[in-house]
């Protein structure tokens, strides 16, 4: 018996030393906190191929893997992160501005923007909504005329319930044209990618997403996207979509895509990723690389980006609030 006991003993003290002990070396993670095929995936590959440039310096040979985890439109991968996995200082988690959002709602309970350590803002996406190609919709306000005679004859798929920023987006859309957004008959799926296998499917008529999704989705000829929610028309794949703003409706969605780490990984490894992702960004070929996946110029990292997060989940929970999104 007085064995068992000092046995346990010592596997209690090893548990809480080995908790606070420096973590292994592995491969590095990159987790998408949502099903292949959307803008988190995008976040990824990104960081996939930006770190396998010379000028990134990483310091690890092994290619970056990614990992899918979804749920909760984000949250499982943070309580992941926050709870189980804080100290791995080699795995990197995608976020958005859907991410923010969340926090500022308090979709993802009692989290905090200081639960995690915030590396680096990779890019810039922008808001989108798309049909199928055979859709009778040419144009946003053919869209939107339709809505207002009847809202409840179209499923509009969005990544995340109502409040989210894909329900958001088609939401100001709705009501600069005096269309109530409850009456609005929205299908809530677990990200771009399945929204648009939805769209593709016929369970939904449209989607309310990002320009990177489209960007993926439209090569083929079978998505036609209505418009973008940029200031200015986008370059490249999306160059000849028409903006909300060109089609009579004053609405725009930014929105950056990055990543984070667990709280507890040393502020040595914390410093070496931010150094790693401001080297990479600040190349031409990253440049590049980041236009051929659908984003656009955007980089913070470090100290100003975990102050831009700060300031932008205050701005959405002011936001949200006043559109009685909070509870």
């Amino acid at each position: 018996m007085t064995s068992t006991i000092a046995w346990i003993a010592a596997l209690s003290a090893c548990v809480t030393l080995c908790a606070h002990a420096a973590p292994l070396q592995s491969p590095v993670q990159c987790i998408a906190p949502a099903k292949p095929g959307g803008g988190m995936a995008v976040t990824c590959k990104l960081v996939q191929k930006g770190l396998q440039l010379p000028a990134a310096g990483a310091a690890q040979d092994d290619s970056v893997k990614i990992s899918y985890l979804p749920g909760g439109i984000g949250a499982v991968a943070w309580n992941s992160i926050v709870t189980q996995r804080q100290a791995e200082a080699n795995t990197l988690v995608a976020f958005s501005g859907g991410s923010l959002m969340n926090l500022a709602q308090g979709k993802y309970g009692a989290a905090d923007v200081s639960n995690v350590r915030w590396v680096a803002a990779i890019g810039v996406d922008y808001g989108m909504i798309a049909v199928r190609s055979d859709s009778p919709y040419k144009t946003l306000r053919d869209l939107l005329d339709a809505l207002k005679k009847d809202p409840s004859k179209l499923t509009i798929g969005a990544a995340g319930t109502v409040g989210s920023q894909d329900w958001l987006k088609i939401s100001m859309l709705a009501k600069q044209n005096q269309i109530n957004p409850k009456h609005l008959r929205f299908v809530a799926l677990e990200g771009g990618g399945e929204a648009f296998t939805a769209l593709r499917a016929g369970h939904v008529q449209v989607v309310s997403g990002d320009a990177s999704e489209a960007t993926l989705h439209s090569l083929d000829g079978e998505i036609r996207v209505l418009a973008v929610l940029s200031e200015q028309r986008l370059p490249g794949a999306l160059a000849d979509v028409p903006t909300a703003r060109e089609q009579g409706m004053a609405v725009s969605w930014p929105i950056i895509r990055g990543v984070y780490m667990g709280p507890q990984v040393s502020d040595a490894d914390y410093k070496r990723w931010v150094n790693t992702f401001d080297k990479m960004m600040a190349t031409p070929e990253f440049d590049r690389l980041r236009a051929r996946n659908g984003l656009y110029s955007f980089a913070l990292s470090g100290d100003q980006l975990t102050a831009y997060i700060k300031k932008a989940v205050e701005d959405y929970r002011k936001q949200s609030d006043q559109l009685g999104l909070i509870r």
